[in-house]
């Protein structure tokens, strides 16, 4: 115990780069989310078959699989050699970006139509229609899945330690290593996320709680 103590500082440190690699997936997810999701109701074929070609490809194959073939494999082919972060934080904001992007049409589809027809009434141009009136309403069916999304990721982070990125599992794997304390050091890692992923849930029901009272429609809802 005493030697799995004096480790605590170095795991702990794991903590801030897992929380990095958190943030700066997240922030890629989501534009990824929104580029893709609408990309993909888009009346322009270049534009919609491009996007559900991305969706599917990393919705339908496995993040470890992506994290290796753009580390390991994407110097090969095109000599373009990204940093273990960099690869980490790439693969997992296009992978939860992909799923996120359904779950963005998904919502804005569920707006009622007559929104669009009211808005045409106006003579309000279609990019504005969607931009002031549809996705404020949408954002209140998207802010649940997304906050499922914010917790995969956050789990998804330890996928990082298989291309020695030095985050929490990754330290823990070392710690576990030079101290054969295997219980310890996986019992504190399991905490350390569940710690990680209950603040995103309570910050994810903070959000809706401030969530703006005449947003808060119920999808389909006429």
């Amino acid at each position: 115990m005493d030697q799995v103590a004096a480790f605590l500082p170095y795991f702990f440190e794991g903590t801030w780069v897992t929380l990095q690699i958190f943030v700066l997936g997240l922030i890629l997810a989501l534009l990824v989310a929104f580029a893709a999701g609408l990309g993909r109701m888009s009346s322009i074929h270049a534009i919609r078959w491009p996007c559900a070609v991305f969706i599917e490809v990393f919705r339908g194959t496995s993040a470890i699989v992506q994290l290796f073939w753009f580390f390991y494999a994407l110097p090969l082919f095109l000599d373009i050699r990204l940093t273990p972060l960099m690869a980490g934080v790439l693969v997992l904001g296009l992978n939860q970006g992909s799923y996120a992007a359904e779950i963005v049409r998904g919502a804005v589809q569920s707006v009622p139509l007559t929104q669009w027809e009211a808005a045409t009434a106006l003579n309000m141009p279609k990019r504005t229609t969607l931009r002031r009136v549809i996705l404020p309403q949408a954002l209140v069916a998207m802010l649940p899945p997304f906050g499922n999304v914010a917790v995969d990721l956050m789990k998804n982070t330890s996928l990082v330690a298989l291309v020695t990125v030095l985050d929490l599992t990754y330290r823990a794997q070392l710690i576990r290593a030079t101290t054969g304390e295997t219980t310890i050091i996986f019992g504190l890692l399991v905490v350390v996320y569940l710690i990680l992923t209950n603040g995103i849930s309570l910050l994810r029901r903070m959000l809706e709680r401030r969530m703006p009272a005449g947003l808060a429609y119920a999808p389909g809802r006429e």
